[in-house]
């Protein structure tokens, strides 16, 4: 994703941080770590405390430390990708209506649209991916102004929130200790998000992206 505004004013370092949490996230859904990004995930020093979301990259910090860079290729590929569809299948468009490249497809091109974001030329990928979705979330938190922050709070409530937490459960669940441990990472990171992004959207709610059609969640999709 390439933002179509060049300025981006001062944030704080907790802004920083979830910028940089969404960009590392997205880029482990996209691709399986190279050995560089490997060494530097099992070196993380973490908070050394006992929450949840502490103890989720300490446990992704040992699962790097005990990866090889070719077996979690191939990994990647069996959980994300597939022949013909991975374990996974982390589109919105597949959370939403158990098919690709639906609705939530077309309402999501149309509010990044309004919020000058467009596909970088060198992705294959439609726009609904989860690691998109993250990136888009990055440079919203990144941008910083108080008209963005609604922004950033409304995309995620209205694009991620819906299923993101169980595309990462899912995640959870398979047999790569790596990729089980990114999957119980998201899931808790986006839950704390979500409760965030609550608030943060409560405090303003004429965004235009709440004016423009909502889309409801179809009967049954949370089973998927």
């Amino acid at each position: 994703m390439t933002s179509l505004n060049d300025f981006t004013p001062p944030f704080d370092d907790e802004r920083a941080l979830r910028a940089d949490i969404y960009r590392l996230l997205g880029a482990l859904l996209l691709a399986a770590p190279d050995a560089d990004l490997l060494d530097w995930l099992g070196g993380l020093e973490t908070e050394e405390d006992d929450s949840p979301l502490a103890l989720h990259w300490q446990a992704l910090a040992r699962a790097a430390t005990n990866s090889k860079p070719d077996a979690l290729t191939q990994a990647h590929f069996g959980h994300l990708v597939g022949v013909i569809q991975g374990d996974v299948v982390p589109y919105a468009s597949w959370y939403w209506n158990g098919r690709l490249m639906d609705e939530p497809l077309v309402v999501l091109r149309r509010d990044l649209r309004r919020l000058g974001i467009a596909r970088a030329a060198h992705s294959n990928d439609p726009e609904d991916h989860l690691a998109a979705l993250c990136e888009v979330m990055a440079l919203l938190i990144e941008s910083a102004s108080e008209t963005v922050n609604t922004s950033e709070a409304t995309f995620f409530l209205r694009h991620i929130a819906p299923w993101a937490e169980r595309c990462m459960a899912d995640l959870a669940r398979v047999e790569t200790p790596f990729y089980a441990c990114l999957g119980e990472l998201g899931q808790h990171f986006f839950a704390l998000e979500r409760e965030r992004l609550v608030l943060m959207d409560k405090q303003d709610t004429s965004s235009d992206l709440i004016a423009s059609a909502s889309l409801d969640t179809p009967a049954g999709a949370s089973d998927r």
